[in-house]
């Protein structure tokens, strides 16, 4: 396979990046929600709430992508991106495209004055795991992550 094209996506890859988005979900244990997936990838295009990065092969078929949601660090008190979503189609792993994706993050990163990229990942997910510490990705052995659901008003 040759090296993929990677470009910021706009509207026109909704449909694209909307089946790899619904495939990512899977492979985290969630259901099958085509519509869903195409919603919130949509609102987050339209809103310019995320950077999208994708991957296409040489006749435009996605490959995969990665999705880039800007914040903050307080205590460097300058922007950040977390890299929420990282996902390649089951064809084209082991062919470096989540490697050209992480470098194309970071790339994105510097040219919109991040002055870091923050991920995290399933502790069972070693391939990935692997990947990130071959490109320079420093696990944190110092801060744990916590999460609470905050349900629906009534």
């Amino acid at each position: 396979m040759t090296a993929p094209h990677i470009h910021t996506a706009t509207l026109e890859d909704l449909p694209a990046v909307a089946q790899l988005f619904d495939a990512y979900r899977q492979f985290y244990q969630y259901p099958s929600d085509l519509a869903l997936a195409s919603t919130y990838i949509e609102q987050r295009l339209q809103k310019g709430e995320s950077v999208i990065l994708l991957a296409c092969d040489g006749a435009g078929a996605a490959l995969g992508f990665c999705q880039l949601y800007p914040t903050f660090c307080s205590l460097e008190a300058k922007p950040i991106y977390a890299l929420y979503d990282l996902y390649v189609a089951p064809a084209a792993r082991g062919a470096g495209v989540g490697n050209q994706l992480l470098l194309a993050a970071e790339q994105t990163a510097r040219d919109h004055g991040m002055c870091r990229l923050d991920l995290s990942t399933a502790k069972t997910n070693t391939p990935a795991q692997a990947a990130y510490e071959a490109l320079g990705w420093v696990r944190d052995e110092v801060y744990f992550a916590y999460s609470k659901a905050v349900p629906a008003p009534d």
